[in-house]
C-alpha cells in the first residue's frame, strides 16, 4: 500500500531530487490549475523529501509557462498544464515557441471533466432532443459563447455543431463567468460551461442544463443527462489537466514522478479535494497521458484545420 512515509524512505537515498522541485503553472493563484498544483505539491514534497514549490508564470493562455517547462534543463522543473497547452497550442498559433507533441515527456493525466451544454432558463424545447431541434431550426439566428478563440469551449462547440447540424454564431468572452452572465442576460442562446459553474446556475434557477459533453453520465454532475441521452451519439469532450516534464528529464525520474503523482492523486484525501475542485481523478501512467494527448490533438486539430481557427 502506498504511504507518504514509505515513498519518502524509498527516495531519500536516490540521487534525485537533490534540491527543490518546481511546478510551473501558467495561470494565476486561485485558478483551477493553480489549485490542482498546490493540492499535489504538499504530499509530493513529503514523498520526495524536498520542497515542492508552485510557481505561477501567467500569460498567453498558459503557453508562457509551458515554454519555460519545455526549455528547463535542471531536471527539477515540472508543469501543471491544461489540455490545450499539451495538444493544440501550435496548431492555433504557429508562433508558439514550443511543440506540445515533441518537447515534453508526459508524466500523469491528473483529472478530467466534461463540460455542460447550457441554455437560458426560457430556452425552447421540453427536453434535450427538442432543444436541439429548435437550435437546428434557428440556423445562424442563434449565438453561443466561449471563453475565447481556440479554447476547448470554442473548439468543442464547433465539433458539436459539426456533429449535430446546428449553426449558432460564435461570440468570444474573457471567461466562463462572463459567458454565463451573457446567457442569463439573454445575449446568448447556448454554451458549454464547467460542471461546478453549470450546476450552480441550474440550482439558482438562472440557467438550464441540456446535458454533459460525455458519452455517459459524469460523477461531477450525476443528475444531468449524457450526450447519448440527449440524442447525440459518440460525442465525448472533456477538459483535463496533467503534469508534464521537459523532454530532457531522465526517464527513471519521469517514471518515479508518474508513480508518485498518480498514487497521490488517487489517494482518498487528495481525490476528494480534486473532486471538490471539479475534477474526476485519473492519475494515469505516462503512456496513458501520451495516448490522451495524441487522441485529443487529432480530434480538436481536425476542427481547427477545417475552420482555419487561429488564436494569433
Amino acid at each position: 500500500m502506498f504511504t507518504w512515509a514509505s515513498a519518502q524512505n524509498n527516495t531519500q537515498n536516490a540521487p534525485w531530487p537533490n534540491k527543490a522541485v518546481r511546478i510551473i503553472v501558467g495561470f494565476p493563484g486561485g485558478s483551477s490549475p493553480d489549485l490542482t498544483a498546490r493540492t499535489l505539491a504538499e504530499p509530493l514534497s513529503k514523498a520526495l523529501g524536498q520542497p515542492v514549490i508552485v510557481e505561477n508564470r501567467v500569460g498567453a493562455g498558459g503557453n508562457i509557462a509551458a515554454d519555460l517547462v519545455a526549455k528547463a534543463t535542471d531536471n527539477h522543473t515540472l508543469g501543471l498544464m491544461i489540455n490545450g497547452n499539451l495538444t493544440i497550442a501550435k496548431l492555433l498559433n504557429p508562433k508558439v515557441p514550443y511543440d506540445p507533441l515533441k518537447d515534453f515527456k508526459p508524466v500523469s493525466l491528473v483529472g478530467v471533466s466534461p463540460l455542460v451544454l447550457m441554455a437560458p432558463q426560457n430556452a425552447p424545447g421540453a427536453d434535450g432532443p427538442a432543444f436541439l431541434a429548435a437550435a437546428r431550426q434557428a440556423g445562424d439566428g442563434w449565438s453561443y459563447g466561449s471563453p475565447g478563440v481556440g479554447t476547448v469551449g470554442h473548439i468543442g462547440m464547433e465539433l458539436f455543431k459539426a456533429q449535430t447540424g446546428i449553426k449558432p454564431v460564435h461570440v468570444p468572452y474573457p471567461g466562463y463567468a462572463q459567458v454565463a452572465n451573457a446567457m442569463i442576460g439573454g445575449q446568448l442562446h447556448l454554451s458549454m460551461l464547467p460542471p461546478a459553474l453549470a450546476t450552480a446556475q441550474v440550482k439558482g434557477g438562472r440557467l438550464r442544463a441540456i446535458g454533459v459533453t460525455s458519452s455517459g453520465r459524469s460523477p461531477l454532475a450525476p443528475d444531468l443527462p449524457s450526450m447519448a441521452e440527449v440524442g447525440v451519439a459518440n460525442f465525448n469532450l472533456e477538459i483535463w489537466n496533467a503534469v508534464a516534464a521537459p523532454k530532457s528529464m531522465p526517464a527513471p525520474v519521469v517514471a518515479r514522478l508518474s508513480t508518485l503523482i498518480s498514487e497521490i492523486a488517487r489517494s482518498p484525501e487528495v481525490r476528494q479535494k480534486l473532486f471538490q475542485q471539479g475534477w474526476q481523478v485519473v492519475g494515469s501512467s505516462p503512456e496513458g497521458l501520451s495516448n490522451r494527448i495524441q487522441s485529443d490533438a487529432v480530434l480538436l486539430g481536425r476542427i481547427i484545420k477545417s475552420l482555419a481557427i487561429s488564436s494569433q
